[in-house]
């Protein structure tokens, strides 16, 4: 999470595994658009800055966050990821929609990480407005994609 005390794209550089020899799996929501392409621009980057191959990151798309949990889960069951990476973001609005979907998602992905042999990032943001999503999507607080990324290589060495 980032705050005003950690940036999402801060990490030690050299405590992270080679990822040259893995495989990884990234479902990406079409919602919000400029934000989850710069979440998974951050995330891909990040993944061959430390050695994965470009064709050994799979990237599929689903219409919004709530689709996510489906895409997540189709790609546990191919079997040959080391790790995947979910990335959405979820911008609050007038309605309790933002209160379901973020549960929803956060709830879901939970489940899957529970039930399989495969770890499952999360990569949601679900901020009030924009400009926060922008802030953490290569703004001020770093992307989130990175921190994901950093996150996939250390759970498929796990």
């Amino acid at each position: 999470m980032a705050t005003s005390l950690h940036n999402l794209s801060d990490y030690d550089f050299d405590s992270i595994p080679d990822a040259s020899n893995m495989s990884f799996g990234i479902v990406v929501a079409e919602w919000n658009p400029d934000i989850t392409g710069a979440l998974l621009d951050g995330a891909v980057k990040t993944l061959e800055a430390h050695g994965a191959l470009p064709e050994n990151i799979h990237v599929k798309t689903v219409p919004g966050s709530f689709e996510l949990i489906y895409g997540a889960h189709m790609m546990t069951l191919k079997g040959f990821y080391d790790a995947i990476i979910v990335l959405g973001s979820v911008i609050r609005g007038e309605t309790p929609h933002f209160d379901y979907i973020c549960q929803g998602v956060t709830y879901g992905i939970a489940k899957l990480n529970a039930t399989s042999e495969i770890p499952v990032i999360y990569g949601l943001l679900t901020t009030n407005d924009l400009q926060q999503a922008k802030d953490r999507s290569g703004g001020k607080h770093g992307n989130k994609g990175d921190e994901c990324a950093i996150d996939a290589i250390k759970m498929a060495k796990f």
